[in-house]
């Protein structure tokens, strides 16, 4: 009688053990999915979920303990395991999985969400799309003018037919049509010595150089955006706040594992997200980052907002994501910590045992 004491005894201290860290694991997976609900009543549910589901796992137990009589053996039973699938399997294990791997996991996918998100909001920040849009443009116009220029050169300085030719004015009409002004007006110029015709040569290559400068400059204003200033604002805006809460979470200021904060860091991802997707005709994607950020359908879900929902997590994990972030070691760590506290609870509270 004395062991079966102490067992019971035993049992009940380590069942409320097991049942406490499985309890604030779910609760805290409650939290962060919805921080709008006062923490303790996250507890409170938490609590009336996890003593049911071992009321469940009690029923099964002693449903198939044919030493023991039990009214309605069979619909007991089947309650008891429904209980399970619903209080434990469907809540419970889930919830515990994703605070243990959010806890694990949340540190490396919030740096590269706010990273990534940064790193986007900087091109638009530095105009850098259209930027290189701008001077592969003018580098496209400079070496067309500079190639036609040596075609230029070669006729004058061709000693078969020496000086400025009908070919030599039609390169000019081909410049006119390449810097886009109305013509360009031959220079004057004296004898067709080898010395002359250089100093020709040099004459309309400073010309030529003055145009395109001027066609430069002008394309460079073209290209530029009518909004250029306003998404630039924005995106400094929107690169700053996520790069206080950067240095706040290295700090230690800001808790990654406090839902207020990281629902803070999401409210600044979230802003990120909408200013490169309204302006994503200026920012230069990388590999897969365009699926993510402009989703065919519904609205982008930053990576963070996405470690906050457990339904998300599984939904991701299931679909093959989250490799090699371990979860399936959280997930055998949250059914052993529960089947650890379900066998304690039927050891505690074992049906004293008679013959029928």
């Amino acid at each position: 009688m004395g062991q079966n004491s102490l067992l019971k005894l035993i049992s009940v201290l380590a069942f409320f053990a097991l049942a406490a860290v499985s309890c604030w694991a779910t609760q805290e997976s409650l939290h962060l999915l919805l921080p709008s609900w006062p923490q303790a009543l996250c507890w409170i549910v938490t609590v009336a979920f996890f003593i049911i589901a071992s009321i469940g796992t009690k029923l099964i137990v002693d449903s198939l303990n044919q030493n023991v009589y039990i009214e309605k053996r069979g619909a007991k039973l089947i309650g008891g395991i429904l209980i399970v699938l619903v209080f434990w399997l469907m809540f419970s294990m889930p919830t515990n999985t994703h605070t243990f791997f959010y806890r694990n996991a949340i540190s490396s996918i919030a740096s590269e969400d706010i990273t990534t998100t940064k790193g986007y909001l900087d091109q638009l920040k530095n105009n850098t799309l259209t930027e290189t849009k701008i001077r592969d443009k003018q580098t496209e116009v400079a070496n067309d003018v500079w190639a036609k220029f040596g075609e230029l050169e070669a006729e004058i300085l061709n000693d078969a037919n020496p000086g400025f030719g009908p070919k030599a004015k039609a390169i000019l009409q081909d410049f006119a049509t390449m810097l886009q002004v109305p013509r360009i007006e031959p220079l004057t110029y004296k004898g067709t010595s080898e010395q002359q015709r250089r100093q020709l040569v040099d004459a309309y290559r400073q010309k030529i150089m003055i145009l395109l400068e001027n066609r430069l400059t002008i394309l460079r204003n073209s290209m530029l955006a009518s909004d250029e200033s306003t998404y630039k604002n924005l995106a400094a805006t929107d690169w700053k706040n996520l790069d206080l809460m950067e240095q706040a979470i290295s700090s230690g200021e800001a808790d990654l594992n406090d839902a207020d904060d990281v629902n803070d860091l999401n409210g600044r991802l979230v802003k990120g997200y909408s200013t490169i997707k309204t302006y994503q005709q200026y920012v230069d994607f990388q590999g897969n980052d365009k699926e993510h950020y402009l989703p065919e359908s519904g609205t982008a879900v930053t990576k963070v907002k996405k470690m906050l929902s457990v339904f998300d997590v599984w939904k991701d994990f299931l679909s093959g994501h989250y490799k090699g972030h371990g979860l399936i070691i959280w997930v055998l760590l949250s059914i052993l910590v529960d089947i650890g506290a379900f066998i304690f609870f039927d050891i505690a509270f074992k049906k004293d045992q008679y013959t029928i």
